[in-house]
Formats: structure tokens, sequence, C-alpha cells
């Protein structure tokens, strides 16, 4: 497989699952037809707008410290090749492969959603994730949006936020995200993987360079904004090697917590793994299954609840043992974000129904 400028996937494999059949083409019709037709043209980004009834999506799974989150996008251009989000662009019957990266959907009505279920009688508020699906400060963020509004609708309800990112277009919204922090009201986390910016433009290649997210974690912190460094995630005998520079560059921008998480491989992200894996380091690509199998009991990736986020083995214990090391070397002092949810106030109820 050779590897796609600009994009994380090699191919647009499907797997079958729901009502979308797999298909593969065949290698010497695509040489026939390069011969043919000439080159096949660049796959270009489409954004589709979306109706959607809610916003607020609830989960409730042990492994995860949050039981609502928000994605005003589906897709992500960023092109992580990692990315768990991948599998539900099959739920559109479209691959998870390249046109998860590629053909984007956005939901143009997110903060007046939001704004509606905040203000249901029987909401209790609590801290709402966004970042934990698909980006979002991914690129079409630039055009839409959404991400800036529906933090305007929590600064001016005053309902706290937190937000994961790998790109340093939060800059954007530095000054409102300054504002509620203030408040105590936001947590960021900034995501690094890597510190070789060639790595980088493979592994997710539309995201921020490295350079740029820890530049961003230093201005998040000057304007007193809880700031941790997310080191996610790890890919051993690939990116593994820095974790302890990654801590102490972000530890000296003012990273007040840090976290790591081993790559996981569910659902069709394993074989679109593998071949970014033939593509990018053919020389190394079992060694590097072959150790995260050791972390998962043999397997690509382990589903269950309680075990799915905690890598086990050999490996897995000196990759936690390393991080903690750091982490204390680096001077990440690993506070907690305790955000206010006691002065929440539900939004006005608007024209009639101000009068029941």
């Amino acid at each position: 497989m050779e590897p796609i400028k600009g994009r994380g996937a090699v191919t647009n494999r499907t797997s079958g699952r729901f009502a979308l059949p797999a298909r593969e083409a065949d290698g010497d019709w695509l040489d026939a037809a390069a011969l043919i037709d000439g080159e096949a043209p660049k796959r270009r980004t489409t954004v589709t707008a979306i109706t959607a009834r809610t916003i607020l999506s609830r989960n409730t799974s042990p492994d995860i410290p949050f039981d609502r989150s928000i994605n005003a996008y589906g897709g992500c251009e960023h092109g992580c090749i990692y990315c768990f989000a991948r599998p539900t662009h099959a739920w559109h019957d479209l691959s998870p492969g390249l046109d998860f990266e590629t053909r984007l959907f956005a939901k143009p009505d997110a903060a007046r959603l939001l704004r509606r279920e905040l203000g249901a009688k029987r909401y209790r508020p609590a801290p709402i994730a966004m970042g934990t699906n698909t980006d979002p400060y991914q690129p079409i963020e630039r055009d839409y949006r959404l991400t800036r509004q529906i933090l305007e609708v929590c600064a001016e309800l005053r309902h706290p936020v937190t937000i994961t990112t790998k790109s340093a277009r939060i800059l954007d919204d530095i000054d409102l995200i300054a504002a509620m922090a203030r408040e105590n009201l936001i947590a960021v986390a900034i995501s690094v993987t890597t510190l070789d910016a060639r790595i980088s433009a493979t592994l997710e290649p539309r995201a921020s360079t490295p350079e740029n997210r820890l530049a961003a974690i230093a201005r998040l912190a000057e304007a007193g904004v809880f700031v941790g460094v997310n080191v996610s995630p790890i890919i051993p005998a690939i990116t593994d090697q820095y974790i302890e520079t990654i801590l102490t560059r972000a530890g000296a921008a003012g990273a007040r917590t840090a976290s790591w998480i081993a790559i996981r491989l569910p659902h069709e992200v394993a074989p679109l793994f593998r071949e970014w894996l033939g593509a990018h380091f053919p020389d190394r690509a079992d060694k590097v299954m072959t150790i995260i199998q050791s972390m998962r009991e043999g397997r690509d990736n382990d589903p269950a609840f309680f075990t799915r986020m905690k890598p086990q083995g050999t490996w897995a214990d000196l990759i936690r043992a390393r991080f903690r090391i750091a982490r204390q070397r680096a001077g990440i002092p690993q506070d907690r974000a305790e955000l206010d949810c006691s002065r929440f106030r539900p939004p006005e109820p608007d024209g009639q129904l101000a009068l029941f």
C-alpha cells in the first residue's frame, strides 16, 4: 500500500458491518485504470450539514470519568490513523478509512439544541466533555464555529466544560476560555503523541504540529486555564521513545496534570492501522503488532469494560513506570480540575412558555 499525502488512512477499506458491503480494489485493475485514465484525483474534504434531535450524548461506562459529551462534528479531518471513533462512520454506510477523514458531518443547530436541553426541568449539571470522539477544533471549525457557539452557551449559563484536542486552533477561543477559567468552568487537555514532526505528519496528518501543541499548552497556562497534557495514544516502538521528553516539555509549559492511553484498535481500526504500518514502518510492523497484542492478551483490542483502558503485561508495566517517573521529574503536580457546577443557571424559557 502506498501512503496518501495529507491523509492518515491508506485505503477506503470497509468491513461489511451494518449495511455496508465489504469491498477492496483489485491491484491489477488499479494499474490498468491509471494507464487509461491517469492518476485518480485527490480526495477533497466535503461537509454535510445534518439535523440532530439532541446534542448531549450520555454514557454509563465505568472506564470514562464523565457521563455526558457533545460532538458537533462527525468524522475528523485530522485523519489520525489510530482514532477509535473511525468505526462510527460505518453507521452512515461510509468507510472508517478515507471517508472518515474526508466526508464529514456538521450539526449547525448544536448550540440551540444545547440551550434547549440545558433548560429541561430534570436537567442536573455536570461537566460536559468535548473532544472525546472527534476533535472540536478540527480544521472545519474555522468556518463553522460550532465549538465557539457551544462554549458561548456554556459561559452564559455558567455550565462547566472539559475539552480534549490536538489542535492549536483552540487558541482562537482563548478569550472565551480564559474568561470561563476565571469562573472555574473549564479544563483543557492537549494531546501530544510524538515530538517528531515527520511521524506526526503521517500519524495525524492534519492535526497541529507537536511544537504548536506544546505552545498552546503554554499560552493556555499563561492565561490561567487549567491545562494538562495527554500523551496518547502511546504506540510501542514508534512513539513511546518520546514519553519523557513530552512530559518534560509539557511540565515546563505549565501543564498541571498528565495522562496516557495505550493505543486501542477496535473494529475497523485494526486493519487500517496494519495498512498504515505496512506503508510507513514496514521494517517494524510485525514488532509493533506483537507488542500491542502482548498488552491485550494476544488480541488487537480488548473491548471489555474495566480492562479496555488498562493494558497488561511487561510492556504495559514498563510504560506505566516510565510515565510515572517522567511526570514526577517534570514537576507536573497531577492536580484535579474541580469545576464549579453550583452556579449553573438554566436558560429563561422563550415566548409563551414563560407564562407557565
